[in-house]
């Protein structure tokens, strides 16, 4: 082996970076999973099958941007993304899984949640929209809530979109600049990057507390949007069965969606 001619030692060896995909694999691939996505949709439609998909993540996490390749030739009829707003004074008097249960699937349906019930583990409790007591019944009672979903024959997918805090801080900033992103700018947005610790300890606590064997938390590794993007659906195909699967597709890339368990936590994979 070769040395460095100043210290008479093996030069250090560079890991190479992955490579990113080119536009055109990215369209094909994309193109292939969107094709099974619709042959999973004719099956659901056909047995009167219910399926909910809920999204979570970090602000600029790329929830949109995921959902939007699913939904992109999917029957709209049979097709809803359920994205709530602040709740009024009316909804804060309610049970607070009431309003969410309204959007639950029905025969036939794919929902997909872009945030859902487990803002209340997150922005909620991070930014003190909610009582230490209330963010603690949540933390009890949202396994059995799941449980009632998923026992009622609802195939529930949960799925936490994990960026490190430099990739986050590039995509606010890209977000303000863009004219075409206004829309997604929220005072919370402002402050994510100070709260940065503060939203990795929630998130930590809500998946070790609310993943189950009925309703379990896949982590998704979202640095690059396209190989999350592709992962995710490849994800989900893979863990629902219909008829005429492709499964070479079927096939996620394990290093991109993670499996959640506990260790995971500690094990460096995923954002400090």
């Amino acid at each position: 082996m070769a040395k460095d001619t100043k210290t008479g030692k093996p030069p250090k060896r560079s890991v190479a970076p992955v490579a990113a995909l080119s536009d055109k694999r990215y369209r094909k691939e994309l193109y292939a999973l969107q094709v099974e996505l619709v042959k999973l949709q004719r099956d659901v439609i056909a047995n009167d099958r219910r399926l909910l998909v809920i999204f979570e993540g970090r602000d600029a996490a790329g929830k949109d941007g995921i959902i939007k390749r699913i939904v992109q030739h999917l029957s709209p009829r049979e097709t809803r993304v359920v994205a709530l707003g602040k709740p009024s004074d009316r909804e804060r008097s309610e049970w607070y899984f009431q309003r969410f249960t309204a959007h639950l699937p029905a025969a036939q349906e794919l929902v997909l949640f872009n945030r859902s019930w487990y803002n209340r583990a997150g922005v909620e409790h991070v930014m003190g929209f909610c009582t230490g007591e209330e963010h603690e019944r949540f933390m009890a009672s949202v396994p059995l809530y799941e449980n009632m979903l998923t026992g009622s024959g609802i195939v529930l997918m949960k799925y936490y979109l994990d960026i490190t805090k430099a990739e986050q801080k590039a995509r606010l900033a890209d977000r303000a600049k863009d004219p075409l992103k206004q829309w997604k700018i929220s005072p919370v947005d402002h402050v994510a990057l100070k709260h940065w610790r503060d939203y990795s300890r929630a998130r930590d606590e809500m998946l070790a507390r609310t993943h189950s064997l009925h309703a379990p938390w896949s982590v998704v590794r979202a640095d690059d949007k396209r190989a999350a993007r592709l992962n995710v659906i490849r994800d989900l195909l893979a863990r629902v069965d219909y008829r005429g699967k492709d499964v070479t597709l079927a096939a996620p890339d394990r290093k991109v969606v993670l499996a959640f368990e506990p260790a995971l936590l500690t094990s460096g994979r995923v954002a400090p």
